[in-house]
């Protein structure tokens, strides 16, 4: 089973996600986890330049590009080869990211875009998303007090409310494979959540 968490900055992704593949493990489930953009050798050299603050020059097309060839790269070295072993895989961020953050986001048309991912991705979707929801102001609090800005955090208040409404037209075009997560209750509360939710669908594909 292919699991993404997706969300705005700040949403608390990347702290839910360690919780969420321990407690599968605990359950017994085989579990990879992973991030994007990264997740493998050539995939976190792309991600350095893509969120390094001095290259504030970059152009979305060029941004476009650089985050399908870290996709492409961990989807056949790590992501297929973990699904056909039957393993769950968790990803932070993976395809819905490029339409939510460079197409909402910087209004990039969204067919080409989707077009690019499919090249990207050879076809590959997740069969559960969870969409950690936090209103824009909130996350980019959050990351500052975490130290963790970068680059694409900088992008004004107006793309980052692009961003986070493009995520939910996203989930209320495919509801079955969408589940919205108000990440603004406590981070344990947050993880009961995300917990029942994926056991639930794993039970239910059993």
């Amino acid at each position: 089973m292919f699991i993404t968490l997706e969300g705005p900055e700040g949403s608390g992704k990347t702290r839910q996600i360690s919780g969420l593949a321990e407690a599968l493990r605990q359950q017994g489930y085989p579990v990879l986890m992973t991030r994007e953009p990264g997740g493998t050798p050539i995939g976190d050299q792309i991600r350095s330049v893509l969120f390094d603050m001095k290259n504030t020059d970059m152009r979305p097309r060029t941004e476009i590009l650089l985050f399908q060839a870290s996709r492409a790269q961990i989807v056949e070295q790590v992501i297929r080869p973990c699904l056909e072993r039957g393993e769950i895989v968790l990803c932070d961020r993976y395809a819905d990211s490029t339409l939510a953050y460079q197409g909402y986001g910087h209004r990039v048309d969204l067919d080409e875009l989707r077009t690019v991912v499919q090249f990207a991705t050879a076809g590959l979707k997740p069969d559960l998303t969870l969409l950690l929801d936090v209103e824009v102001e909130v996350g980019l609090k959050r990351k500052v007090a975490a130290s963790e800005w970068n680059r694409l955090d900088a992008y004004d208040l107006d793309f980052h409310r692009r961003v986070r409404q493009g995520y939910h037209e996203m989930a209320l075009a495919e509801p079955k494979r969408w589940v919205v997560i108000d990440a603004t209750q406590p981070p344990e509360e947050v993880q009961a959540v995300l917990r029942e939710v994926v056991l639930g669908r794993l039970k239910i594909r059993a």
